[in-house]
C-alpha cells in the first residue's frame, strides 16, 4: 500500500457515517442472536466445521444483515464480495461467480456472496445462482425485506440453510452485556432473528 493509498483510505474511514464506524469486525462483538450464533447453536456449529451454507435473511431496514454477512465472511475465512439486485444484473453475477470460481480452483478459498435485496432479481436472475450455489463455488447470502417463500426461486430458499426473519430494532434485546461491550469495544450491532416458519 503506498502513502497516497493510505491517506485516501483515512479519508474514507473518517467519512463514514457512526453505524459503520460501530459495525462489529469479529463475530465475538455481535451483540444478540444467541438461539442460533450462541456456543452450541447451529450457526456457531457449522462455522466451527467449517460447513457454512447458503442463507437468506429477511426483515426491516436496518436490523444488521449486512453486518451479518461480513461477518460471517470473516469467521469463515471466505473472500466477501457484495451486489445489490437493485444496481446488477446477470453480468455481474456470471463475473463474480467466475471469479469466485477461479480463486477457489487456485487458491482454496471460498467466496461469501452477499446480496442485498435479492428479492429484486427476477426467477431467471435468481436461476443464474442455482449451479455454483449447488456446487458450493460460492456462499450465498441473500437479504430481503420480503418473505423469501413468496419472492425468491423456490430452489434458492431449499438450498439455503435457513431463511432467518430480522425483527425491528424495537425488539432488540437489552442487557447490561451488551451495553458494556459497546462501551468498550466502541461498535455494536443487534440483530433479532427467529426461523421462519
Amino acid at each position: 500500500m503506498s502513502l497516497f493509498e493510505a491517506n485516501e483510505e483515512a479519508h474514507r474511514r473518517e467519512a463514514q457515517p457512526l453505524a459503520a464506524r460501530m459495525r462489529p469486525v469479529r463475530l465475538e462483538e455481535f451483540v444478540g442472536q444467541e438461539h442460533f450464533l450462541g456456543e452450541g447453536k447451529l450457526l456457531r456449529r457449522l462455522l466451527t466445521a467449517d460447513r457454512l451454507g447458503s442463507v437468506i435473511f429477511y426483515g426491516p431496514p436496518g436490523t444488521g444483515k449486512t453486518t451479518l454477512a461480513r461477518l460471517l465472511a470473516t469467521a469463515s475465512r471466505s473472500r466477501f464480495r457484495q451486489l445489490s439486485a437493485v444496481a446488477s444484473g446477470v453480468k455481474e453475477l456470471r463475473e463474480l461467480m467466475a471469479d469466485a470460481r477461479d480463486r477457489l480452483s487456485a487458491e482454496g478459498q471460498k467466496t461469501l456472496l452477499f446480496i442485498d435485496e435479492i428479492h429484486r432479481f427476477n426467477k431467471a436472475q435468481q436461476d443464474v445462482l442455482l449451479p455454483d450455489v449447488e456446487e458450493g463455488v460460492a456462499i450465498l447470502v441473500g437479504a430481503t425485506t420480503e418473505n423469501p417463500f413468496f419472492t425468491i426461486n423456490s430452489a434458492l430458499v431449499s438450498r439455503s440453510r435457513g431463511s432467518l426473519r430480522s425483527s425491528s430494532p424495537g425488539s432488540w434485546p437489552r442487557s447490561r452485556s451488551s451495553a458494556r461491550r459497546s462501551s468498550t469495544t466502541g461498535r455494536a450491532t443487534r440483530i433479532t432473528t427467529r426461523s421462519a416458519r
